[in-house]
């Protein structure tokens, strides 16, 4: 049976600070990165565009081969995750250092560099965390504690930027922001390394070679797997959107980064509430909670028109408090699987196949719902008619709204099939941790 002591603050932040680094990089690779090679060496947005759009294929491809390498040398994760880190830091500093002859070509190996890099220390991160010697409820205090510093590390990323002056000089601005990076990101990893030769972790069982894969796709996983696609679809929608929603909708881009600043401090800040509720009711069943709840945000959104920034700031801060419970209980529940049905030999595997998910909810969203709104008038940017934004908040939220409806409604199925199993897995899980509290 898993260890009941609570893990110390200490170790907790040792195991989490590798996730502010992770999260940092994405906006400048993402966001910045591409306008930044548009403005300073001209080239196009189109080309750009198929680039990115074949990378992102190919990078939530090798997510699946990563986490099967991961698992296979287990005993060699520090090395693994070594190699990543020197990838993540070498693509980083490629992106932001092109050759001036072969520009494209430094984006686009950069990029892809960057892309191995982060998946194989955030698969292994996550891995590493459903690993870590612990009960039912000191695993949502650890994915709670990841994440929150992932969304630390993305403020931090959406403010460096600017603080370093991108938009009077990008070059130099990117040239910092990777003296800085770099740094950071050895220096929490070398607290990561120190943090795994000090802790215990789950000994993965040896099974049948055959059933390695299998094993995931028995009734409840691919129930998991189901309902954490279409919610992570939910949250997807809003994503693409929100930008465009702000700026058309609210007609209040000069508050998109306090809106966005609210949105994820609430995230990073409702951690504690969410293992509360986990603790009280159930992860499943907290879960089921905030999805209601970032429904319920999200149909207010739709009576929205231009100038309601203060009714949007409060919905920001209710919708960041469910973005804290989709982070946090969905990769607990997925550790508590793993110790219920001994695969911690395929732990790496679980996680590379919710991070493809994730990456293939975000690439639907993008590729479904911009075109369907183009094809209804909406040119982003160039409203001419602002009847027409009833669309954009349509889409934004009212599409949202069902479909989190639906995966709740699916997670209440998938709860009571559990229950009408047999399966008191839970249950007696949370019974015997109630009398060795955490």
């Amino acid at each position: 049976m898993s260890a009941v002591h609570s893990h110390s603050r200490l170790q907790l932040l040792c195991y989490s600070v590798l996730a502010f680094p992770l999260m940092f990089v994405g906006l400048p690779l993402y966001v910045f990165a591409p306008e930044f090679y548009a403005a300073e060496f001209g080239v196009s947005l189109v080309t750009l565009g198929f680039v990115m759009l074949g990378l992102r294929g190919v990078d939530a491809l090798q997510d699946l081969l990563v986490g099967s390498l991961s698992d296979h040398f287990h005993r060699h994760r520090r090395k693994v995750m070594a190699v990543g880190m020197v990838a993540l830091a070498s693509g980083f500093w490629m992106v932001f250092h092109p050759s001036q002859q072969h520009t494209l070509l430094f984006f686009a190996l950069g990029m892809l560099v960057s892309a191995l890099g982060f998946s194989i220390l955030s698969i292994n991160l996550q891995a590493l965390g459903a690993l870590w010697n612990a009960n039912i409820h000191e695993r949502t205090r650890i994915t709670s504690w990841r994440e929150a510093f992932g969304l630390l590390g993305l403020l931090a990323a959406a403010v460096a930027p600017s603080l370093l002056g991108y938009t009077a000089d990008a070059p130099r601005a990117f040239h910092l922001l990777t003296l800085l990076y770099v740094p950071l990101l050895v220096i929490s990893g070398l607290i990561f390394f120190r943090w795994m030769g000090r802790v215990t972790f789950t000994p993965p069982e040896k099974k049948q070679k055959k059933k390695h894969f299998s094993r995931l796709y028995q009734r409840w996983n691919l129930q998991f797997f189901g309902i954490y696609t279409l919610n992570t679809l939910a949250s997807a929608v809003p994503g693409v959107l929100v930008i465009f929603f702000i700026t058309d909708r609210l007609q209040a881009a000069e508050h998109t980064g306090l809106f966005l600043l609210l949105y994820f401090l609430s995230g990073a800040c409702s951690m504690p509430l969410w293992q509360w509720v986990a603790r009280r009711i159930g992860k499943k069943q907290a879960w089921m909670a905030s999805m209601l709840l970032a429904a319920s945000a999200f149909l207010a959104c739709v009576t929205l028109a231009a100038g309601d920034t203060v009714a949007f700031a409060l919905l920001c801060l209710v919708a960041g408090m469910t973005l804290g419970a989709d982070l946090a209980l969905p990769p607990s529940i997925l550790a508590d699987q793993i110790d219920r049905a001994r695969d911690h030999d395929v732990a790496s595997y679980y996680f590379s196949t919710t991070t493809f998910l994730s990456k293939t909810a975000l690439a639907l969203a993008t590729g479904v719902v911009l075109p369907i709104l183009g094809a209804l008038g909406y040119q982003p940017g160039t409203v001419t008619d602002y009847g027409v934004t009833v669309y954009l908040s349509y889409a934004y939220a009212v599409i949202p709204a069902i479909l989190k409806v639906s995966v709740a409604l699916w997670l209440w199925y998938f709860i009571k099939s559990i229950i009408n199993s047999g399966d008191r897995y839970e249950v007696r899980r949370n019974a015997c941790q109630h009398s060795h509290p955490a």
